[in-house]
C-alpha cells in the first residue's frame, strides 16, 4: 500500500515543478519582449499624480505626435482609452477589475516597430505597485507627477508630505520629473525626490501659458496642464508653437466640460455643461479658469438645477452662487425645485434678488420662454450660460435638448472626434508610410522577432 502511495505523490511533485518552469520561463520570455519593446522607443512618459491625470496623458500623446513622434498612449480608469498614433481612440474591454498588468498588454498590442514614444497612466495605487510599474513596466525618461491632493490616504499616507514621497516612486532613475504642484514646500519636497534618484525637477509654471492660448480649447481646461505640455515639449526640442498646436488638437477625456457656442435670439452664448461639477471647489475653480473663454463684457448667467430629492444640496449651491460666485455672476436662473428658498437664502446672503429669475416647477415654462428669458437677461451681445448642481429636472433636460438639436456633443463622441481629419496630428502622415511598408519589412523588425 506505501509504495501505491508514494509514485501518485512524486508524479504530482514533478507535474508541479515542472509547470512552476514552465511559468518562470514564459514569464522571463514575455518580460524580454517587453523590454526590448520599451528600448525602441525614443520618449517614454509615465503620467501620476491625483488629479488631472487623464488629461495630461491626452495633452502630452498630442505633443508629441503634433511634434512628429509616432505616439501611442494610454488613459486609465472608468473609461480607458489606448490612443493610437493616429490619434484614434480604441476603448480597453476588461472582463474583471482593473491591475497594472493591464500596462504590459497595452505595450505588446500596440508599440509596433514604427512606434517611437510612450505615454502612459499609471494606475497603481500602493506605492510598492508605483515602483513596480515604473522600474519594470514603462521605465521612463521622464515622469510627470500633476499634483499633489488628498486622495487614497490609507495606502499613501495621510499628510501631503506622505502622499508626495508615495507619488515618487515612479520617478525615473537618472531622467527628468515634472510637476505643475503649486505648493512650494511641496515641490520642494519632490525635488529632493527626484534628486535623490538623480533625476532633473522641472516646475510647469501655470503662469507661464497665456490666456490667448487657453482660448484655443474648445472645452474647460487647466493652465496646469497646459504647463506640464509645454514643459515636456521643451525637454524633447518640440517647439512651443507645435506643442500648443498639438493640444488645441487633442480630443478631451470622458466627462470634460465642453464649451459651445449657441445663437439664443440673434445673442451669442457660450454653453457650459456644469451639471457633473457638484462639489464647491470644483465649481469656483472652474469658474476662475472660465474667464479665459469669454470677453469681460459677456453677461454670466448660472443655473442652479436643483432636483426635489437633492435638497441639502440645493441649500449648499444657494450658498456657494452668493457667497463664492458672486463677483462672476451677473444673474441666476433657478431651474426645478426649492426655488423659493434658493432665492431666500441667497437673498439674506447679500445677493440681489432682482437677479434672481425663476424658470423651474414654479413656472414650468416652454422652451421657447426659457430662451427668451435668457436672451432678455443678456443687454448686450454677448452671454455665457453655466448649468450648475444636477442634471436631470425638466428644464435642464429642455435646454440640453435643444443644444443637441442645435449641433451639441452627443455621448461617446470623443471615440468619432478621435477620427476627424482636424484633429489628425503630424506624425500621422509618417505613420501612414510606415504602414505601407511590405509585411516581410515590419515582420522582420518587430521587437519580440
Amino acid at each position: 500500500m506505501a509504495g501505491v502511495s508514494v509514485q501518485p505523490g512524486i508524479s504530482a511533485l514533478v507535474l508541479l515543478v515542472l509547470v512552476g518552469v514552465a511559468v518562470s520561463i514564459y514569464w522571463r520570455v514575455s518580460l524580454a519582449r517587453h523590454q526590448r519593446r520599451l528600448e525602441q522607443l525614443e520618449v517614454r512618459v509615465h503620467v501620476y499624480g491625483v488629479r488631472g491625470k487623464c488629461t495630461v496623458t491626452r495633452l502630452l500623446g498630442a505633443v508629441l505626435r503634433e511634434g512628429g513622434f509616432i505616439t501611442v498612449s494610454k488613459t486609465t480608469g472608468s473609461a480607458a482609452r489606448v490612443i493610437g498614433p493616429a490619434g484614434e481612440e480604441t476603448p480597453i474591454r476588461r472582463r474583471g477589475a482593473a491591475t497594472i498588468n493591464e500596462q504590459v498588454d497595452v505595450v505588446r498590442d500596440h508599440v509596433d516597430p514604427d512606434v517611437e514614444a510612450l505615454v502612459i497612466e499609471c494606475m497603481a495605487v500602493k506605492p510598492l505597485y508605483q515602483q513596480y510599474s515604473q522600474d519594470f513596466m514603462v521605465r521612463s525618461d521622464i515622469t510627470v507627477i500633476t499634483n499633489v491632493r488628498e486622495d487614497h490616504q490609507e495606502e499613501m499616507g495621510e499628510s501631503l508630505e506622505e502622499i508626495a514621497d508615495s507619488l515618487s516612486s515612479t520617478i525615473p532613475r537618472g531622467g527628468l520629473l515634472i510637476t505643475s504642484e503649486d505648493r512650494e514646500h511641496l515641490r520642494e519636497r519632490l525635488r529632493r525626490n527626484a534628486q535623490a534618484r538623480g533625476s532633473r525637477f522641472v516646475y510647469a509654471d501655470p503662469a507661464d501659458v497665456t490666456d490667448d492660448e487657453m482660448r484655443g480649447f474648445d472645452y474647460v481646461q487647466f493652465k496646469e496642464n497646459v504647463a506640464c505640455g509645454l514643459a515636456v515639449a521643451r525637454a524633447v526640442g518640440i517647439p512651443r508653437e507645435v506643442a500648443i498646436r498639438g493640444m488645441w488638437k487633442a480630443v478631451p477625456d470622458v466627462g470634460a466640460v465642453r464649451l459651445r457656442h449657441y445663437q439664443i435670439r440673434g445673442k451669442d452664448v457660450l454653453w457650459v455643461p456644469l451639471f457633473a461639477a457638484n462639489d464647491r471647489e470644483s465649481v469656483v475653480l472652474t469658474f476662475q479658469v472660465l474667464q479665459a473663454y469669454y470677453a469681460p463684457e459677456a453677461t454670466v448667467i448660472g443655473i442652479l438645477n436643483n432636483r426635489w430629492d437633492r435638497g441639502k444640496r440645493a441649500e449648499q449651491f444657494a450658498r456657494v452662487a452668493a457667497l463664492d460666485l458672486k463677483e462672476w455672476l451677473d444673474h441666476v436662473v433657478t431651474f426645478g425645485g426649492y426655488e423659493q428658498q434658493v432665492a431666500d437664502i441667497m437673498t439674506e446672503l447679500g445677493f440681489p434678488r432682482d437677479r434672481i429669475t425663476r424658470l423651474g416647477e414654479s413656472v414650468r415654462p416652454s422652451m421657447d420662454r426659457i430662451l427668451d428669458t435668457i436672451a432678455d437677461l443678456i443687454p448686450g451681445e454677448q452671454g455665457v450660460l453655466i448649468g450648475m448642481v444636477n442634471i436631470h429636472t425638466p428644464q435642464a433636460e429642455l435646454l440640453m435638448e435643444h443644444f443637441a438639436h442645435e449641433g451639441g456633443v452627443s455621448p461617446g463622441a470623443e471615440l468619432e472626434l478621435s477620427r476627424t481629419p482636424e484633429r489628425m496630428p503630424v506624425a500621422v502622415q509618417r505613420y501612414r508610410r510606415a504602414l505601407a511598408r511590405p509585411p516581410a519589412f515590419r515582420q522582420r523588425n518587430r521587437p519580440d522577432a
